[in-house]
């Protein structure tokens, strides 16, 4: 399969994934809207930050560093070594999930039961939902080393979609359940996900001539369960050591991508009604990040990982690839550089209006709005680091990736660190600020590795994080003039003077959309390219 077969694969798999997410996210994002109406504070921060970790750090720990070995590379390979690796997650699962289980009932603060009831049952649900998800792991690395595009998006977004249905009815049926409601609509949502899985690869292995299927180096459905293999061994060594390597990267990114719940959940910074608080708007600011750039870095990932080989400088590579992986980097970084500020832009002046029409007035006053416009910021951080962190993560050799390990600790260890001072200063605001520094650092290292490995070819990718300064006075006006709405239009002043501030802030988005349009003439035939390419891919598959 040649560089340009496998970027267009990848961009159906990220246009496709960000249109399906989009609507999907749309109908839970007006569910979640109602179910908020009806809860606690408390039982926000139990739900969101507690126990969510729970389950969030057993998931992570557990598959992470198995999908980013597994799909590394071509998908030519002995996958049944592959599948027997993918397998072990499930006891792994089991494993973090007892223990994380028994320092989450016996170390950490207990809730009131008179405020939050059924902790206990809340914990051994979410511990015992993340082990049922694992057990989907092999159809979902096969899927993705195959690029079959809608299944992953269809699956998670169907399961999301179930999930908040059954929330809100029990929320608003059965209230007096507490954490019964979410605990059982988390194990729910992780039963429908892998079934999806399964019943999509059941169907598509019942059908030996179609194109799909012909492509799968699986033939029945007992393929895809562990075996032991004659005269081979039971895994790939070199799959199960990069394994190991993701894993030790794995075990501390997670720690930064989580550390302010680790924070607010081992060292009690906060009470569980601002966890609640912070969590909602941690959770709305991120929407577009989870919708746009998530699909993305993982469809790219995928492309560079195939395209590049880990073991061999840019210059030592068939060039033409290594042509098409540093014009495609160069684009992706405009992409999420130019989302990234315009999401940092607007959302200043509109963060108090999203916050009260999602939540009303629990979350538009006091600090919501502040933390907020604090994580559009981030979010321009978040998007430049997803296609950074993509590349370098798909081309760094085992040893660069071990190397990077450490700085990865130092990072954890800063960050916890500098959380927990900057939320004794500034409340909630401090767990942003702490995310932007470790986020700015992090970028910086993966700029470092960018500009070392293209150093002696010709090409500069980076060249991408380059805005012209017309480009730049456009988001600064659109910056002042939306500032200057909220003031006067926004948000006590009624439903006719918050539409007047919406309609300020659609015509400076046209006209900066308008100036990008003609000032990134690159980045406007890439996506034109690529969009076209997607659909053409489509067709044929």
């Amino acid at each position: 399969m040649g560089s340009e077969e496998v970027l267009g694969q990848a961009a159906r798999l990220a246009s496709s994934g960000l249109l399906l997410q989009v609507l999907f996210r749309l109908i839970t994002f007006v569910l979640n809207a109602f179910i908020l109406r009806f809860l606690s504070k408390e039982v926000l921060g139990i739900v969101n930050v507690r126990l969510t970790l729970l389950y969030s750090t057993t998931i992570f720990l557990a598959r992470e560093a198995f999908r980013r070995a597994c799909l590394s590379g071509s998908t030519q390979r002995d996958w049944s070594q592959t599948i027997n690796l993918l397998w072990l997650t499930v006891p792994l699962g089991v494993f973090w999930s007892l223990f994380l289980g028994w320092v989450w009932l016996r170390l950490l603060e207990v809730p009131d039961p008179n405020v939050v009831p059924h902790y206990g049952a809340g914990v051994v649900l979410f511990g015992l939902s993340a082990v049922v998800e694992l057990l989907g792991e092999p159809f979902w690395v096969l899927a993705q080393a195959h690029m079959f595009v809608k299944l992953k998006v269809i699956a998670e977004s169907l399961s999301v979609i179930l999930k908040s249905v059954l929330t809100a009815f029990l929320v608003l049926w059965l209230p007096h359940w507490g954490l019964y409601i979410f605990s059982l609509a988390q194990v729910f949502y992780t039963a429908v996900l892998v079934l999806c899985y399964v019943t999509y690869f059941k169907k598509l292995l019942c059908f030996p001539k179609s194109t799909k299927q012909q492509t799968l180096p699986v033939s029945r459905m007992t393929d895809l369960l562990p075996n032991i293999l004659r005269n081979r061994a039971f895994v790939n060594w070199k799959e199960a050591k990069l394994t190991w390597s993701f894993f030790k990267q794995s075990f501390l990114k997670q720690i930064l991508t989580e550390g302010e719940r680790y924070v607010m959940t081992f060292l009690n910074v906060l009470n569980f009604g601002d966890q609640g608080i912070y969590d909602i708007v941690n959770n709305l600011g991120s929407l577009v990040a989870r919708l746009i750039f998530q699909p993305i870095e993982e469809s790219f990932y995928i492309f560079f990982a195939k395209v590049l080989e880990r073991e061999k400088d840019a210059t030592l590579q068939k060039q033409e690839d290594v042509a098409v992986a540093a014009a495609v980097l160069e684009s992706l970084l405009k992409l999420a550089l130019l989302a990234g500020l315009t999401i940092t832009v607007f959302g200043f002046a509109y963060s108090q209006l999203a916050l009260d029409i999602y939540g009303g007035a629990m979350l538009s006053s006091g600090s919501g709005p502040v933390l907020l416009r604090s994580y559009c910021l981030y979010v321009l951080l978040l998007a430049v680091n997803g296609v950074t962190e993509c590349f370098t993560f798909a081309a760094m050799s085992k040893e660069q990736v071990d190397r990077y390990n450490f700085t990865m600790l130092a990072l954890s260890f800063s960050f916890l660190v500098l959380s927990y001072l900057l939320t004794h200063w500034c409340g909630s605001v401090g767990f942003i600020l702490a995310n932007c520094f470790n986020m700015g650092i992090r970028i910086t290292q993966c700029l470092c590795f960018i500009h070392r490995y293209y150093r002696e070819s010709p090409y500069r990718p980076l060249a991408g994080l380059q805005l012209s300064p017309v480009l730049l006075g456009a988001f600064a006006l659109s910056g002042g003039i939306t500032g200057i709405s909220e003031v006067f239009f926004c948000c006590e002043q009624g439903w006719l003077a918050r539409l007047v501030h919406v309609a300020v802030g659609a015509f400076c988005l046209g006209a900066t959309l308008g100036t990008v349009f003609f000032t990134e003439t690159k980045l406007i035939h890439f996506l034109r390219t690529q969009l076209g390419m997607s659909r053409l891919s489509g067709k044929m598959t």
